[in-house]
């Protein structure tokens, strides 16, 4: 079945990083567009950068653009997102999905920032 898995998120102090990753199984992983996604409590979850299918195409959204990278392997059927700078802002619930026809969520791994 769909399976996303996400991991690596934790408490860092304002500046620092993190590398999240996203465990993909259950469909073709090569053939989507993959995004992540962050909630913070009472906000939606809102999309902040994507990676075609093939790896070459990146967007992100501008409250993390020059900040978060977002890269693939798709052997592997891994995405990941390096964090770079981090702010308490960025303290949230962080999920991949597709990002066209979502599957069912992951459980999200917590980002908090906090000194």
């Amino acid at each position: 079945q769909v399976q996303l898995v996400e991991s690596g998120g934790g408490l860092v102090q304002p500046g620092g990083s993190l590398r999240l990753s996203c465990a993909a199984s259950g469909f073709t992983f090569s053939g989507y567009t993959m995004g992540w996604y962050r909630q913070a409590p009472g906000n939606q979850r809102e999309l902040i950068a994507r990676i075609s299918s093939s790896g070459g195409t990146t967007n992100y959204a501008d409250s993390v653009k020059g900040r978060f990278t977002i890269s693939r392997d798709n052997a592997k059927k891994m995405v990941y997102l390096q964090m770079n700078s981090l702010k308490p802002e960025d303290t949230a619930g962080y999920y991949c999905n597709r990002v066209a026809a979502l599957v069912a969520w992951g459980q999200g791994t917590q980002v908090t920032v906090s000194s």
